[in-house]
This record gives C-alpha cells, sequence and structure tokens, in this order.
C-alpha cells in the first residue's frame, strides 16, 4: 500500500527527524519519502489508517491534508 499526503510544515533537520520518528512507530509503516519542497510525504507499508499519520504528523508539528 502507498499513499501520498499534502504536507506543510517546518523544513528545519530537528522538525523533519521529529516527523520521520514519528511517522516509523505507525503500526505498518515500512518506509517514508518525505520531499517539503513540493508538499508531499509519500508512506509505503502494508495497514496504516490515514488517522494514524495524521495524528503523528501533528505530533510533530505538521499539518497533512488526506
Amino acid at each position: 500500500m502507498t499513499k501520498t499526503y499534502r504536507i506543510s510544515g517546518p523544513k528545519d533537520e530537528v522538525a523533519v527527524d521529529s516527523l520521520k520518528d514519528e511517522l516509523s512507530v505507525v503500526k505498518g509503516t515500512h518506509e517514508i519519502d518525505l520531499d517539503l519542497d513540493k508538499g508531499q510525504l509519500t508512506v509505503v507499508g502494508f495497514t496504516f489508517a490515514d488517522e494514524d499519520i495524521v495524528q503523528a504528523a501533528k505530533n510533530a508539528g505538521y499539518t497533512l491534508e488526506v
């Protein structure tokens, strides 16, 4: 399963690392591709829920559009 979201938020390294950490603990995620210049977050995995991805991003200070 691959899903791409529109994302906005800080571009500094600490915030990006925090986002990656938050997303890595979402059950079912396997790979994350982040391009803040394009405003895209792609998540690859098995059975993850949109709500969990949105909450993980919010915890790291980002906003996602599903």
